[in-house]
C-alpha cells in the first residue's frame, strides 16, 4: 500500500501538455538544441534563475516533437510538491495512471512505461534535485523509450544529462548608429514586452518615440521573461517612461545588496517587491491569504478562507478582479466556473509575507477547515443531480484537500477531523486518479486516531473497499473484522450494513457466490430500515451480478431494474451507470445482443463523461463479449486489444469484479479459434494502439450510423483510391509508383484501411472494393 507523508502537490492531472495561452516568444535557436539533444540523448535537462521562461521552452519542445513519440509527452508539474516521499505518485497521477494494485508508485511507474515510448517534462525539480535524480534513473532503466526532459536551477547530475543553460532573452543593445526600428522590434525581449502589453493596452505599439524607454526597460529586467511579463502589465495605468521611472528607483534600492546573490534574483525580487508595493492594503493582505491554496481557487473559497480581519467578504470580488488586472492572480475557465492560480515564484512571495505577519497557522487553520467541510458536503450530495459537478469539483481541488488533509493529520488534535475528511472522500479516491494514494491517506488517519467510534468504523470499510478493488482480500477482511466489532458495540445499523455489503464483495472475489448473496441481502435489508439510498444502490447492483453469475436471471433483473428505480427517483447518475453495466452482462447472457449492447453503451457514455476508467472498461468488456456472440470477431478481437491497454492505465484488470474474468477468457479463446492465431493477434494490437478518445469512440460506434445514413465509406479520398488498386491486385510497389508517392508511403495508407475497416488482409480489402462497386451499381474495376 501507498504510504501518505506531509506534502501538497498541483492536483489535477496534466493529460499531457496544456494548450499554450499566450504567445511564445523567440527561441528558436533554444528550441533547435534542445530537440537536438533530445534525438541523441535520453535526458536534457533546462537550466536558469526563476523566471527565465524554463518552463515555457519545454513546453514548446513537448509540442514540436510530440509525433515522435507513440505514447505521448507528459508534463509533471512539480513546484507545488513540499515532500519527496511523493514524487514518484506526482508523476502516476500526472500519466493519468490509476494505481490499482497496492504496489507501491515507482513500481507502478516502471512497470507501466517499461514499453512506452514517451517523454516526460519534470518541471521545477530544484527544490528535490536528488529525489528527481533517482527517480529519472530508475525510470529510464526500466524504459529503454523514455526519454526525459527537466527544468531546474541546477543539473540532475545523472550519467545520460545534457544541460541546456536557459539565458534570459537577447537585448537591444545601444549601436551607433542606432539600428533600424523594424530590427528593434524583432528582437525577443522587445517582441515579448510589446505582444504582453497589448493584452492589456491593445493600441500599443514601439515606436521612434519609445524606442529607447522600451529598451531601457527590458533591459533594467534584465531580459527575463516572468519580469517583462509582469511589468507590461502595468502599462494599463503607466506610461511607458512613468514604468521605467519606477524600475529605476525601486532597482537603486538594490544596488547595495548581498554580492552573494545574482543580479537578476535582486531584480526579479525587486520586481516583486513593487508589484506588492503597488496593491492597495487589502489586496496585499489577499495575495498574502491566497498563498496557503495549493493549486488554485475559486472564488467562494476566496471568501471563505480570505476574508475577516480588515477584508469585508462581499470586497473580495472586487480585491480578486484587481490581483488579476495586476498579474498577481491568473483566472483560468473550467467546466466548473472560474478559478484562479498564482505564478509559483508570487505564492512562494505571498507566503513569505503572510509568515512574516505572524498569521500562517490561522490562515492554515481557516484553510483545512474550508475543506473539510467541502469533502463532508460532497458526501452528503453524493447521490444525486449534483454529482457529476461534485466529482468534477473534487478533482479541481484535489491538492487543497490533500494539503488539508495533511495538515489536520499533522497533530493530534486535528486527527480526528483528517480521518472524518478521509473517509468522506471515498467516491473521489474511486472515481479519479487517487485510488492507492485514497488508502493511503486512509491508512495514515487510521494510525493517527484510534478511538473505536462511528468515525473509525466508517473509514475502516471505506478503506476495505479500496483494498478489494486493489485486490488486498486479506486487509480488507481484517479492517471489515474491525468495522463489524465497533458496529456491534455502538449497536449501529449504519456500520454493520455497510460491513455486510463489502464483506459480501469479499466473499464473491474468494468465489463463495452463495455466501456473498446472504451478506447483500443483509446489507440491502439493513440499508433500507435505515433509508440511505447509496447502501441500496450499491447493495442491488453487487446482488445483480451475483444472481447473474449464478444463472438466476429473474432475480437478477428484478434486482438491477429496482435499481434503476431508486437511482432514476434521486437523479443520480454514477450508480445509474454501474447498475446498467451490470444489467448488460445478464441481457447478454439471455441473448438478446441489442439491447445489451445498449445498455452498456448508455452506461459508457456516462463513465466517459465521467472519466471513470474502470467503469468505462467494465464497459468496454461486456462490449467485447456482445460483438463476439454477434459474429463481430475483428470487432471483438480489438476490443480486446483497447482492453489491454486500457487495463494497464488502471492497474489492475476488471478491479472488484474478478469474477467476470471467465467471460473474458472464454470470448479471448472463442476469437483465437474464429479468426487464427496470427489475425486475432494483428487485431489486438491494431485496438492497443488506438488512443484513448478514440478508442472509446470506436467502442461507442459513433462514426457508424452517420456514415451508413449518408453511405459514406471510413476511408479518406487517397485511401479509397488506394483501396481500389489493392482490389485491382497491384503490389505496394506498383501502387506507389502508379500514384507517385513513396512505397513507405503507401504501406502505411493500406496500414491504416485495415485499422479503419478492420480487416487483416488485402483480400478482405478487395472484397469489401467489390461489395462497395456492386451496391453502388457499377463495377469499380
Amino acid at each position: 500500500m501507498t504510504a501518505v507523508t506531509a506534502c501538497t502537490v498541483r492536483g489535477r492531472p496534466s493529460g499531457g501538455l496544456p494548450a499554450e495561452v499566450t504567445s511564445f516568444v523567440g527561441r528558436r535557436h533554444e528550441v533547435a538544441e534542445v530537440k537536438q539533444l533530445l534525438s541523441a540523448s535520453r535526458t536534457v535537462t533546462l537550466t536558469g534563475v526563476g523566471g527565465v521562461g524554463k518552463t515555457r521552452l519545454a513546453l514548446r519542445v513537448g509540442q514540436e516533437v510530440r509525433r515522435a513519440f507513440r505514447d505521448g509527452v507528459w508534463l509533471v508539474e512539480l513546484a507545488e510538491l513540499d515532500c519527496p516521499a511523493m514524487l514518484a505518485q506526482a508523476v502516476a497521477e500526472a500519466l493519468e495512471i490509476r494505481d490499482q494494485t497496492g504496489d507501491s508508485p515507482m513500481r507502478v511507474l516502471t512497470r507501466y512505461l517499461r514499453d512506452k515510448q514517451a517523454l516526460l517534462i519534470l518541471d521545477n525539480c530544484e527544490h528535490m534535485v536528488g529525489e528527481c535524480a533517482v527517480l529519472a534513473e530508475t525510470l529510464l532503466r526500466a524504459a529503454p523509450d523514455l526519454r526525459v526532459l527537466a527544468t531546474s536551477r541546477q543539473p540532475l547530475g545523472i550519467a545520460s544529462e545534457q544541460v541546456v543553460p536557459v539565458a534570459p532573452l537577447p537585448l537591444p543593445g545601444w549601436e551607433v548608429p542606432r539600428p533600424p526600428l523594424e530590427t528593434l522590434v524583432k528582437q525577443d525581449a522587445v517582441r515579448l514586452f510589446t505582444e504582453r502589453a497589448r493584452a492589456v493596452l491593445p493600441a500599443f505599439a514601439v515606436d521612434d518615440d519609445n524606442r529607447d524607454v522600451v529598451t531601457r526597460i527590458v533591459r533594467r529586467l534584465d531580459g527575463l521573461p516572468l519580469g517583462i511579463e509582469l511589468a507590461a502589465v502595468r502599462l494599463r495605468a503607466l506610461s511607458a517612461q512613468q514604468l521605467l521611472d519606477r524600475l529605476d528607483d525601486r532597482f537603486r534600492l538594490l544596488t547595495a545588496g548581498s554580492r552573494a546573490v545574482l543580479p537578476r534574483h535582486q531584480t526579479l525580487r525587486a520586481l516583486i517587491d513593487w508589484s506588492y508595493a503597488l496593491c492597495l492594503e487589502e489586496e496585499r493582505l489577499l495575495w498574502q491569504r491566497a498563498s496557503v491554496f495549493a493549486g488554485g481557487l475559486d472564488l467562494e473559497a476566496a471568501e471563505t478562507v480570505c476574508s475577516g480581519d480588515g477584508i469585508a467578504r462581499e470586497d473580495v470580488i472586487d480585491l480578486v478582479i484587481g490581483l488579476v488586472d495586476k498579474s498577481v492572480l491568473i483566472r483560468e475557465d473550467h467546466p466548473g466556473g472560474v478559478r484562479y492560480r498564482m505564478l509559483e515564484t508570487l505564492r512562494q512571495y505571498g507566503r513569505q509575507q503572510l509568515a512574516g505577519s505572524g498569521r500562517e497557522a490561522e490562515l492554515q487553520a481557516r484553510h483545512r477547515g474550508y475543506y473539510r467541510d467541502l469533502a463532508a458536503q460532497a458526501r452528503a450530495e453524493l447521490f444525486g443531480p449534483e454529482q457529476i459537478a461534485w466529482f468534477a469539483r473534487l478533482q479541481r481541488e484535489h491538492a487543497n484537500l490533500r494539503a488539508a488533509l495533511d495538515s489536520w493529520l499533522s497533530t493530534p488534535q486535528g486527527a480526528p477531523a483528517g480521518l472524518s475528511m478521509a473517509g468522506d472522500l471515498l467516491y473521489h479516491w474511486i472515481t479519479s486518479y487517487y485510488l492507492g494514494e485514497g488508502r493511503g491517506w486512509l491508512a495514515r488517519a487510521l494510525a493517527a486516531d484510534t478511538e473505536p467510534g462511528t468515525v473509525r468504523a466508517d473509514a475502516l470499510w471505506a478503506a476495505s473497499w479500496l483494498a478489494v478493488i486493489q485486490a488486498d482480500i486479506p486487509a480488507a477482511t481484517a479492517m471489515l473484522e474491525e468495522s463489524r466489532r465497533i458496529g456491534e458495540q455502538l449497536h449501529d445499523e449504519p456500520v454493520l450494513a455497510y460491513v455486510a455489503l463489502f464483506s459480501g464483495m469479499v466473499a464473491m472475489c474468494e468465489g463463495r457466490t452463495e455466501a456473498a448473496i446472504e451478506l447483500y441481502r443483509d446489507a440491502l435489508a439493513r440499508h433500507r430500515r435505515h433509508g440511505d439510498p447509496v447502501g441500496i444502490a450499491l447493495s442491488l447492483i453487487r446482488l445483480t451480478l451475483a444472481h447473474s453469475f449464478l444463472g438466476d436471471s429473474s432475480r437478477a433483473i428484478a434486482a438491477g431494474e429496482e435499481c434503476l428505480t431508486v437511482c432514476d427517483a434521486y437523479g443520480e447518475g454514477w450508480h445509474k451507470a454501474y447498475t446498467m453495466m451490470a444489467l448488460g452482462v445478464e441481457v447478454w447472457r439471455q441473448g438478446d445482443l441489442a439491447r445489451a449492447a445498449e445498455l452498456e453503451t448508455q452506461s459508457l457514455t456516462f463513465n466517459r463523461s465521467l472519466g471513470d476508467r474502470l467503469g468505462a472498461g467494465l464497459n468496454i468488456e461486456v462490449l467485447a463479449w456482445i460483438a463476439a456472440s454477434q459474429g463481430h470477431h475483428q470487432r471483438a478481437a480489438r476490443l480486446l486489444g483497447i482492453l489491454e491497454t486500457m487495463w494497464s492505465s488502471v492497474g489492475a484488470p476488471l478491479s472488484g469484479y474478478g469474477h467476470l474474468a471467465r467471460y473474458h477468457e472464454e470470448c479471448q479463446a472463442a476469437m483465437r479459434q474464429a479468426l487464427g492465431e496470427a489475425a486475432f493477434e494483428a487485431a489486438v494490437r491494431r485496438g492497443a494502439r488506438i488512443p484513448l478518445d478514440e478508442a472509446l469512440a470506436y467502442a461507442l460506434r459513433e462514426d457508424k450510423p452517420e456514415q451508413a445514413a449518408k453511405g459514406e465509406t471510413p476511408l479518406t479520398r487517397r485511401e479509397t483510391e488506394i483501396a481500389d488498386l489493392v482490389a485491382q491486385g497491384l503490389t505496394n510497389k506498383e501502387i506507389a509508383a502508379a500514384l507517385v508517392i513513396a512505397q513507405r508511403t503507401a504501406e502505411g495508407h493500406i496500414e491504416h484501411i485495415l485499422s479503419k475497416l478492420g480487416f487483416s488482409s488485402r483480400a478482405q480489402i478487395a472484397v469489401w472494393v467489390g461489395e462497395r462497386a456492386r451496391a453502388d451499381g457499377h463495377d469499380r474495376r
